[in-house]
């Protein structure tokens, strides 16, 4: 397997909305670049980035896919993403280490939301994209009522590079409108021709918009423009690249991914206007001093690399996706993790779909699969061991919406955990966590149907027997009043036995606190300790509904003791009895777990999603617009209230709104709730 210089490296995500032909479109690429000899399809379950069961069932993509192709002395990695919202972490992964993409419109049913979020997220890390219009020859198709949405929902700068041809309605290839040649599909092939006369005005005009475009990338150009002057290819060539590099043009390409219409045309893009891995801006990390330090995509510079990716295979076992950002990796070298351990790289690979091939040796720029790590997870980074260091992990949306589960067999409750472990490897946005207080085993997803599939996963794939439920609030109690109570404990039955007795202050604090203001020996210091014991323990169960206490200052301030029966059982246990009786002097209240959300919308939904957020008891900390008309409302609420907020704001939103949380304070439940909640949740 040859090695490519960083310059000969294109790594390209394909995103689009779902069912936009991005697997098919994949499928075209490896075809026409000899990759495979012939297409697979996705009805067929056949296609070599849709491998995975899961995917061949729902004849959709759930994961990523590394497709690797070879072009004219260039290695493209093609890397076929999901469409599913469900699925954006790995859209998030990805996007972080690739420095090219195509968007993939289905013309039939021009820009949809998910096409919007997957340009916002390319655009908000600035990376250059192509926009292919698939399923160009599909009825009813009209191309300039696509280019029209696309320009009014993606901007303006979105340019034609490609115009459709064909007699009457029926689109049978396209003219390139940079180097005004034709393209002409003949029934199984793409074929030169020549451009019909009824569309030699529209491809001119569409030409001289390009060299407009080439004359504003430089002030020579400029100047050769305005004077009649005409472009070299050359110029015009090297004037698009700079554009499109800089995100000033999207270029835009017509096509059929089923037919090979257009696909030559993008392969030779690929090469003359994408970036390759060491354009653009070098990688900033840091040393093991939190020091900033930079590094250049070249094999010169020492190796770093960004784990994007991590695969469970039942076969070859953990697998980890890897970009190189600098250097070179070689089998048997030893690299530093980031989370401080050093490992040896004893096996890499190639990737294509789910094949592996073995190599000893790759490059900076390249994209490879490692496996037989321990402990490595996608986030991470790995480095040279003389030069250590740290590229920043990528930020994966919280869990927004979570159930409970229930094993229904205890021989699988040795499973469970195991098989959790894999699925968050996989997918770091899944959440899991047992809570002690309600006895619930917790998994949280970034929806409804995101959480069906994991849960469809651990029944189908790993064979556990399982059920859901609702999860229940982890509520609190505290006091709002100061009180004083004495409590004894004396109990005598023969022999020695217990005498303790305090006088004890509880009132109101921001932590769990005890202190001692006992003058003279009413209470020996050394039974100290044990009326503490006996204040904390009190603590974990209070008497409203029975939820642990926070919030409670106790101070001794007097007691009792015998010179033979005192112990410190019974000091603990007066300790008890003293706070049970001045607990309900004190006023007590529920208190409930009040969440820190920040929900990303467009800003045509701000109203309804306030007025909703208003009925859930929100307080709304900041409104902050962003660009491409995004709104970000922070805000706290009660997680009583957000238990179905994911499924309520794909509603408000049509699925465009999202938003992450994660928990904030506690804060009292309002008195016209605290009979239901005690009533739906009393412990005691």
């Amino acid at each position: 397997m040859n090695n490519y210089d960083a310059r000969h490296i294109r790594n390209i995500a394909i995103l689009g909305h779902q069912s936009s032909g991005k697997t098919t479109l994949v499928e075209s690429l490896a075809f026409c670049s000899g990759l495979i000899s012939k297409k697979g399809e996705v009805e067929k379950k056949n296609t070599i980035s849709d491998y995975n069961l899961d995917e061949q069932k729902k004849q959709s993509s759930i994961s990523t896919s590394i497709i690797p192709i070879y072009y004219n002395d260039y290695k493209i990695n093609l890397i076929d993403l999901p469409g599913n919202d469900d699925f954006v972490s790995e859209t998030i992964g990805v996007t972080r280490i690739i420095k090219g993409a195509i968007l993939v419109i289905d013309a039939t049913m021009k820009v949809q939301i998910g096409t919007i979020k997957a340009w916002n997220t390319l655009r908000k890390r600035n990376i250059p994209t192509f926009i292919y219009i698939n399923k160009m020859d599909k009825e009813n198709v009209n191309f300039d009522d696509i280019l029209n949405d696309i320009r009014e929902k993606l901007g303006k700068n979105a340019v034609p590079f490609c115009y459709p041809i064909g007699h009457e309605t029926n689109f049978e290839g396209f003219v390139n409108v940079v180097d005004l040649k034709a393209r002409k599909y003949d029934g199984t092939k793409c074929v030169d021709c020549e451009i019909y006369e009824d569309k030699k005005l529209k491809v001119f005009e569409l030409h001289n918009m390009i060299c407009e475009a080439v004359a504003s990338s430089d002030d020579s150009l400029l100047e050769k423009f305005f004077n009649g002057e005409t472009f070299t290819m050359e110029e015009i060539h090297s004037g698009l690249r700079k554009g499109v590099l800089n995100g000033e043009l999207i270029p835009v390409i017509v096509g059929s991914a089923t037919k090979n219409i257009g696909i030559h045309t993008l392969l030779n893009m690929f090469i003359d206007y994408l970036p390759s891995p060491n354009d653009l801006k070098p990688y900033i990390a840091k040393d093991l001093n939190g020091n900033d330090v930079t590094r250049l995509t070249t094999n010169e510079e020492p190796f770093s690399g960004y784990v994007f990716k991590t695969y469970v295979d039942n076969y070859s076992g953990i697998i980890n996706l890897l970009k190189i950002n600098s250097g070179e990796l070689k089998l048997m070298d030893e690299v530093y993790c980031s989370d401080g351990t050093t490992q040896r790289i004893s096996s890499m690979f190639i990737m294509t779909g789910k094949n592996l091939q073995a190599i000893d040796k790759a490059t900076s720029g390249d994209i490879v699969a490692l496996n037989h790590l321990e402990n490595i997870k996608s986030g991470m980074t790995l480095s040279s061991i003389k030069n250590p260091i740290i590229f920043k992990p990528v930020n994966y949306p919280t869990a927004v919406i979570f159930k409970a589960l229930i094993i229904n067999n205890k021989n699988d409750e040795n499973k469970i955990g195991n098989a959790l472990s894999k699925i968050q490897l996989e997918d770091p946005s899944i959440e899991v966590k047992r809570n002690n207080e309600t006895k619930q085993l917790l998994i949280g997803g970034l929806s409804e149907s995101h959480l069906n599939y994991v849960i469809e996963k651990l029944i189908n794939n790993y064979k556990i027997n399982l059920t859901t439920e609702r999860p229940k609030i982890v509520y609190r109690e505290s006091i709002t009043k100061t009180s004083e109570a004495e409590g004894r404990y004396i109990k005598q039955s023969g022999g020695s036995g217990f005498y303790g007795v305090v006088v004890m202050r509880f009132e109101p604090s921001e932590t769990e606190e005890f202190h001692e203001e006992v003058f003279g020996g009413a209470v020996p210091k050394n039974y100290f300790p044990a009326v503490e014991k006996g204040f904390y323990e009190s603590l974990k169960q209070g008497q409203l509904a029975g939820f642990p206490v926070i919030g409670v200052k106790a101070t001794l301030l007097d007691g009792k003791y015998h010179s033979v029966d005192s112990n410190e059982m019974a000091f603990k246990m007066a300790a008890i009895l003293a706070f049970k009786e001045a607990y309900k002097k004190c006023n007590p209240v529920i208190l409930e777990p009040i969440m820190e959300i920040k929900v990303v919308l467009d800003n045509k939904y701000i109203g309804s999603v306030l007025s909703d957020l208003s009925s859930r008891r929100a307080k709304i900390i900041a409104l902050n617009e962003s660009d491409h008309n995004i709104q970000e409302i922070d805000a706290l609420v009660p997680e009583s209230e957000i238990l179905d907020y994911a499924n309520k704001l794909k509603s408000l939103t049509q699925s465009q709104g999202y938003f992450n949380r994660k928990f904030h304070s506690y804060e009292r439940v309002p008195d016209a709730l605290k009979d239901q909640v005690i009533k739906e949740n009393k412990l005691i």
